[in-house]
C-alpha cells in the first residue's frame, strides 16, 4: 500500500479522540486531517501527547460548510466520518439534528466524490435499527435479519437516512474517474473514559447521596468499549484499502460489539461505580406499561402546552423503549469481514473506565474542599 492521508470528522468526540491515537500506528500514514467544529483546550492537550510520524493537520469547520469540508477532503484517500449530534432529551431542535446528521454526511459525500476521495468510513449507530418496541425481544440479531427503527426521533431517523445515503453512494464515480467505496458500523451504547453520558450520571450521583438514577432497569443489552469502536473503525479502514478484502465490504454495514457482558443499563453503571461508593437509587422502579404511558401523557401535555408554553416532558415513549428493550446483536459479520476481533477484554475496558470514573469522584471532592475554603 502506498502512502495515504485520513480525515477524522468528530475528532473532539469521544469516538473521534480515540480512532485518531489509534490512526498513529498506522503504516505509511503520511497526514491525519483533525475536524473540529470547535478546537477546545483539551484538544490540544491530547493532540500534544500524539506520537506519531505522520503530519498531524488540525481543521476548524462546520459539517454543513460545503466549501470548508472540500477543502478539508484535498488529497485524501480516507474520510472516517463521526460528527453527529446525539440528543434524547428533546434539548436540540428536531430540525438541527436532522441538518447536521443527515445534510451535513450528504455534503461531505459529495466533498468526496469532487475531491476524489477512495474510501469513505461511516459511524452509524444500532438506533438506525430499533428497538421499536419495549415488548419486542431481539436477541444476538444479525445483519442480515435487516432489523430498521420506525421511530421518527430525529437521531434515530436522521441516523438512518444518513446510512441509507452513505451505502447508496458505495460505486459512485470519483471526479478523477475512480469509485468510492463506502461501509458502515453500527456500534450500541459506548461505554468508557470520557463518556459524556457516564460523567452525567456519576455527577448526578454526587449530588444526590452516590445513588445512581435507574434509567434502564427492564433492558438487556450489549454496550461496547470505546476502544473497541476506534479499533473497529481502523479495520474497517484496512479492509477498504486492499484488493483482496475490500469486495467484501464495500456498501455493508456492521454490528459492532464486544465482549462486555449482556447486562442492563443500570447494572453497566453500577458495575462501573461501586467501587467508589455508589449504589443504585433505593426507590421501587415502576411497571414498564406505567413508565410508557406516564410518558405519552407527558407528550400529550407538550403538545397541548405548545401554543402558550414549551414544555419539555423529562422522558419520553421513545427513550422508555430505548433504554428497556431487550436488545442484543453478533459481531460474527464484523468477524468475518473486516478481522475484527476486540482489543480490549471485558476486564481492561472495565478497570479503565473504573479508574477514570474514581478521577471524576476525586475532583469533585477537591472541588467541595476548595468551595469550603
Amino acid at each position: 500500500m502506498t502512502g495515504w492521508r485520513c480525515l477524522v470528522t468528530g475528532a473532539g468526540g469521544f469516538l473521534g479522540q480515540r480512532i485518531i491515537s489509534l490512526l498513529t500506528e498506522e503504516n505509511k500514514l503520511q497526514e491525519i486531517r483533525a475536524l473540529y467544529r470547535t478546537l477546545r483546550p483539551e484538544n490540544k492537550e491530547l493532540l500534544s501527547k500524539l506520537q506519531t510520524k505522520a503530519k498531524v493537520t488540525v481543521l476548524e469547520g462546520n459539517i454543513l460548510d460545503a466549501q470548508c469540508l472540500w477543502r478539508a477532503c484535498q488529497g485524501v484517500s480516507v474520510v472516517i466520518h463521526t460528527a453527529a449530534l446525539i440528543d434524547t432529551t428533546g434539548v436540540i431542535p428536531r430540525q438541527t439534528i436532522i441538518d447536521v446528521n443527515l445534510q451535513g454526511t450528504q455534503r461531505l459525500l459529495e466533498a468526496c466524490i469532487q475531491a476524489s476521495v477512495q474510501t469513505f468510513i461511516y459511524t452509524s449507530s444500532i438506533a438506525v435499527s430499533g428497538p421499536n418496541s419495549y415488548k419486542e425481544t431481539i436477541q444476538n440479531a444479525q445483519e442480515e435479519e435487516n432489523h430498521e427503527c420506525t421511530s421518527t426521533d430525529p437521531y434515530s431517523h436522521s441516523k438512518k437516512l444518513a446510512e441509507k445515503a452513505v451505502l447508496a453512494a458505495n460505486g459512485c464515480t470519483l471526479k478523477n474517474g475512480g469509485t468510492l467505496h463506502t461501509c458502515s458500523l453500527r456500534p450500541p451504547f459506548i461505554y468508557g473514559e470520557g463518556s459524556k453520558h457516564l460523567s452525567d450520571i456519576v455527577n448526578s450521583a454526587l449530588q444526590n447521596n452516590g445513588n445512581l438514577v435507574k434509567l434502564g432497569h427492564y433492558s438487556l443489552v450489549n454496550p461496547v468499549y470505546v476502544g473497541n469502536v476506534a479499533w473497529a473503525h481502523i479495520l474497517a479502514c484496512r479492509g477498504l484499502r486492499d484488493p483482496k478484502k475490500a469486495p467484501n465490504i464495500q456498501g455493508q454495514f456492521y454490528y459492532i460489539s464486544d465482549d462486555t457482558p449482556h447486562q442492563s443499563y443500570d447494572d453497566l453503571n453500577y458495575i462501573m461505580c461501586k467501587e467508589w461508593g455508589f449504589c443504585l437509587d433505593p426507590k421501587p422502579t415502576p411497571p414498564l406499561f406505567l413508565l410508557y404511558w406516564l410518558a405519552f401523557l407527558l407528550e400529550a401535555v407538550s403538545f397541548l402546552l405548545r401554543p402558550i408554553y414549551e414544555y419539555r416532558p423529562s422522558f419520553t415513549r421513545h427513550l422508555v423503549v430505548l433504554t428497556n428493550s431487550v436488545y442484543t446483536f453478533s459481531y460474527k459479520k464484523a468477524q468475518r469481514d473486516l478481522g475484527y476481533e476486540p482489543r480490549f477484554s471485558w476486564e481492561e475496558a472495565k478497570q479503565k473506565t473504573t479508574e477514570w470514573i474514581g478521577s471524576l469522584v476525586k475532583l469533585h471532592k477537591g472541588t467541595l474542599k476548595s468551595k469550603a475554603q
